[in-house]
């Protein structure tokens, strides 16, 4: 089986349902990159490989590195969740024998017939921890070899990570479509987020834009939706404190100060834009699929982040109290007026003048109404309303009352009285 796998690459693995041997011939089919093996034979060559790697184990039988590599290549493949086999490759690479880019490989084949496997998850992890080991500066160059190779050597360390950082993804990806609720897979992307592109804003962003038409197509999957939640969470403390880092003024060596005030405003304009979009996802996804409990908590999940980044926004900066604008409606009762809403509706109606009068994307989410502000509890009450009043689907509707009432007991009851000072203006006696 580790010749087929070294003499093509494969990119899945299957049992081929055949309960007895029909025919004098290899029990490993190998057709177009996927691998399959005969259901008949697994009875007799995984104890076959399970004894010789525990006599090995136990010190009862010498075999050489290469068997090594063969023997639990076979074992894994079977079965990968075999924690003293992935012990024994960890070993073997460690002593420079394995590559690690190989043992990734040989989990991404696990993980194509057993997607959920903990141990092939733990184990990546592992590989990829030694990998960022192996592509950090050791510093024992001399220096004047230092400055021409350091470049060179650490553009191609670089290119090592962010390929085996764009490999996960794809893999995660691919075990989360093979198994509904895959918490593994999930789980392993976050890791990835947060130990090999912790701080990122392109990955963040990239991540959350090519997981929208994955939870589209999921809408019962709580575990894609989860991965969202956390996505938004980190764009959200990753802007806010390049935010503050760029509102501080540096001194410049002419003497001149440069206040990054306009960064933090554009800063402070992206967060509210990327929760507006999540929570008309959920809006689409709602009215589209009735009745999924899971769209609804994704929905309680992301208002709840955007009141609290909100909350601590105007809390930061109501010592200031800078003025209201259109991006300040959070919890404001009063709505927008038509003048707004129009003047919004024309700024963003723009024909594509390169498309010859088509319209653009943004034109065609708009044909549906005005611009709405930002997500707040009046918006929300009324689309809990239009819901509840166009509802065929007694879920549907028993999980708007739900979600209704989390707004009063929830949201209503933390509002403090800055916010509402900020927002509504000083009281009228």
């Amino acid at each position: 089986m580790h010749c087929c796998l070294s003499s093509a690459h494969c990119d899945e693995i299957g049992l081929i349902p055949c309960p007895e041997a029909r025919y004098n011939r290899s029990p490993i089919v190998l057709v177009e990159n996927k691998l399959g093996v005969e259901s008949w034979c697994v009875k007799f060559l995984l104890p076959y490989v399970h004894n010789k790697l525990l006599l090995y184990r136990q010190r009862k039988q010498w075999l050489d590195r290469e068997a090594l590599v063969d023997i639990t290549c076979t074992l894994l493949l079977l079965n990968p969740d075999f924690t003293t086999a992935w012990n024994v490759r960890k070993e073997l690479m460690q002593c420079g024998v394995l590559n690690p880019e190989k043992d990734l490989y040989l989990g991404k084949l696990a993980l194509s017939k057993h997607p959920k496997s903990p141990e092939t998850w733990i184990h990546r992890r592992w590989v990829l921890q030694w990998l960022q080991k192996e592509c950090s500066p050791s510093g024992q160059e001399p220096k004047d070899q230092a400055e021409p190779r350091g470049d060179t050597v650490r553009r191609r360390q670089c290119e090592r990570l962010q390929r085996a950082l764009q490999e996960e993804m794809r893999v995660c990806a691919d075990a989360a479509g093979r198994y509904p609720s895959n918490y593994n897979a999930w789980s392993h992307r976050i890791w990835i987020l947060q130990n090999m592109a912790k701080g990122n804003l392109k990955v963040l962003h990239d991540e959350l834009s090519s997981t929208r038409l994955w939870v589209s197509m999921h809408v019962s999957d709580h575990s894609g939706f989860h991965y969202r939640q956390h996505l938004l969470k980190a764009l959200a403390r990753e802007l806010s404190q390049a935010g503050e880092t760029e509102l501080h003024p540096t001194q410049q060596p002419n003497g001149e100060s440069t206040a990054g005030a306009s960064d933090d405003n554009h800063h402070n304009d992206v967060i509210p834009q990327i929760f507006d979009e999540e929570m008309e996802l959920c809006t689409d996804l709602i009215e589209s699929y009735p009745g999924h409990e899971t769209l609804w908590c994704h929905r309680r999940h992301v208002f709840y982040l955007w009141h609290q980044w909100r909350r601590e926004h105007l809390q930061g900066a109501g010592s200031q109290s800078p003025p209201l604008t259109h991006t300040d409606v959070l919890l404001s009762e009063e709505p927008c007026d038509e003048a707004s809403a129009s003047q919004a509706m024309d700024i963003d109606c723009v024909l594509d003048r390169s498309k010859h009068g088509s319209y653009t994307q943004d034109i065609k989410r708009l044909k549906r109404g005005p611009l709405l502000p930002h997500p707040g509890l009046p918006s929300e009450h009324t689309f809990v309303s239009e819901i509840l009043t166009g509802c065929r689907s007694p879920e549907q509707s028993r999980f708007a009352i739900a979600y209704r009432k989390w707004l009063d007991s929830v949201i209503a009851a933390k509002l403090p009285d800055v916010c509402h000072r900020i927002l509504k203006g000083s009281p009228q006696e």
